[in-house]
């Protein structure tokens, strides 16, 4: 019994950690940047391969150029149709391209804005 009323007095002496809830904001908001700029990346890379496939005359049947195909028509935005030359390879690379300069762009924006909020600042 006397081994019981040590452990209990012992638990009771633990200093208590404390949390840098500014250090642990700063942590998820630098985490949460990496994600979007990744998430970016990700995108702007998904409609590039587009544009490759397409100018390189890719077999759409293949199942990457179709999964490619559906993935960058949804991330081109209202950029699909903004330019129309007459060239059609011309037409995906310029439409698709600058959809994926957008995301490169905004993705960035939004880790800066991610990152100053959550209070890193860099």
């Amino acid at each position: 019994m006397g081994e019981h009323a040590e452990s209990a007095e012992e638990s009771q002496a633990k200093p208590r950690v404390e949390v840098d809830w500014r250090k642990a904001r700063e942590r998820t908001a630098s985490i949460l940047a990496s994600v979007v700029r990744w998430l970016g990346l990700i995108f702007a890379a998904l409609l590039v391969l587009h544009v490759i496939f397409v100018v390189g005359e890719a077999n759409p049947m293949n199942g990457i150029v179709s999964f490619t195909r559906g993935w960058a028509d949804s991330l081109s935005l209202g950029f699909k149709d903004l330019f129309e030359p007459s060239d059609a390879k011309l037409r995906v690379l310029v439409n698709y391209g600058i959809a994926a300069v957008f995301w490169l762009v905004v993705s960035a924006i939004l880790a800066k804005i991610i990152r100053r909020i959550g209070g890193s600042g860099s």
